[in-house]
């Protein structure tokens, strides 16, 4: 554990951090590209572009220097980073490397302000953390091996199926090529894809969420195809390239935006693709038939809709399904009492009757994102109600 003198030391760069903690981690990427490339497998290089994982390292690095000496109040923040970790397989072997390029990321910009006191301090800080992560991390790698069809790092799994949701998402249904069992996972979780595309200069690391319920024979992942975004690679790669009988490379499902073990009402709320982790969840509670559940999909059109008959033909008298339209076709009828246009408000979730005590469960692009907390606050929904995955600083969905 970190000494009085290097907490308080940490504690006091917290306000330089906070300055320049974004290009701290800009540099600190760049040097680990360049001094070790092969770890470029573990990142996605697209948001690298977008600047989202240099602004929540930053984040992280600076909560970590505020909170340092009551760890205890970032126990979500690193349940969730562990979890992440586990999913693409980083060894203990990496924590060095990691360490060693952030601080000299942190000597590199701040100059003769990085004194070696400074320096000293966070290279026992951050051993301190890696001891942290790497300790949680294996308990993570032991148990997901000894659950059902568990297995630790990556293995082959088998397109046994490729089916097209909408005009624009196609599902993959997954098989482990070596024959053994499907991994067991929670509703909500993802998997963790590598991925070699020719005329690229590294492998391609994707998160894929899980977009059917946990007691099949197969894992489903459903893909959206990123036809004008050249930065959907992956996406768009799989959708003209891969095909039944071929081979991809997976992690263990992860992921901590899982369903909870409740009784009360649920509410998902689709943007888009976003519908994947949303469809896992509804299947199972679906089968369990204990809650009472709400769908509301928000998508483009008709044709950009994925799931809808999946969704319809598997009703109860517990469940509702709510379509939310932005740019209907003229051919598209929106007829019935849970059928809009436009976009989501708040008084669609009260037309529909949500109620605020239900537990509300989202996804999808950042605005869509935004504006569910927007309207969620307006309902006073308390905050333990409120999950969602986002794959950014959680700050961008409050700011806009």
């Amino acid at each position: 554990m970190a000494s009085s003198e290097t907490i308080a030391i940490v504690k006091s760069t917290a306000p330089v951090l906070k300055q320049h903690g974004e290009l701290i981690t800009k540099v600190f990427y760049r040097r680990l590209f360049e001094n070790n490339p092969e770890l470029k497998d573990m990142f996605n290089m697209t948001n690298q572009k977008k600047g989202t994982q240099p602004k929540a390292l930053a984040n992280a690095i600076f909560q970590y220097a505020c909170h340092i000496d009551k760890l205890e109040l970032l126990g979500d923040a690193v349940e969730s980073i562990t979890e992440k970790h586990s999913s693409l397989s980083i060894t203990p072997e990496m924590y060095p490397i990691v360490g060693k390029n952030l601080l000299d990321a942190i000597q590199e910009v701040l100059g003769d302000a990085a004194t070696p006191d400074i320096i000293d301090a966070w290279a026992e800080a951050y051993n301190d953390l890696a001891v942290i992560f790497t300790t949680s991390e294996e308990k993570i790698y032991k148990k997901k091996e000894n659950n059902i069809g568990g297995f630790r790092g990556k293995k082959d799994f088998v397109v046994v199926k490729k089916e097209a949701e909408s005009n624009v998402i196609t599902s993959f249904y997954l098989k482990p090529k070596d024959g053994s069992p499907v991994p067991k996972f929670i509703p909500g979780q993802y998997v963790v894809l590598t991925i070699d595309i020719p005329g690229t200069t590294h492998k391609h690391t994707r998160n894929y969420s899980l977009s059917d319920s946990n007691d099949k024979d197969y894992l489903r992942i459903s893909v959206k195809k990123e036809t004008y975004n050249p930065e959907g690679i992956v996406s768009n790669y799989l959708h003209s390239h891969i095909i039944e009988g071929d081979a991809l490379l997976l992690g263990v499902p992860s992921g901590d935006f899982v369903l909870n073990n409740s009784d009360k009402p649920v509410v998902l709320l689709a943007g888009g693709v976003g519908i994947t982790p949303l469809m896992s969840m509804y299947k199972n509670i679906i089968r369990e038939s204990r809650r009472e559940v709400i769908f509301i999909q928000c998508a483009l059109n008709s044709e950009t809709h994925a799931f809808k008959n999946e969704i319809h033909d598997s009703l109860t008298t517990k469940s509702k399904s709510v379509i939310v339209y932005n740019d209907p076709l003229v051919t598209d009828v929106l007829g019935n009492d849970y059928d809009y246009s436009g976009y989501l408000t708040t008084s669609i979730l009260q037309n529909i009757g949500v109620e605020a005590i239900s537990e509300f469960y989202f996804c999808g692009p950042t605005p869509f994102m935004a504006n569910v907390i927007k309207i969620l606050k307006e309902l006073k929904v308390v905050d333990v109600n409120i999950n969602y995955e986002f794959f950014g600083p959680s700050e961008e969905l409050v700011s806009i």
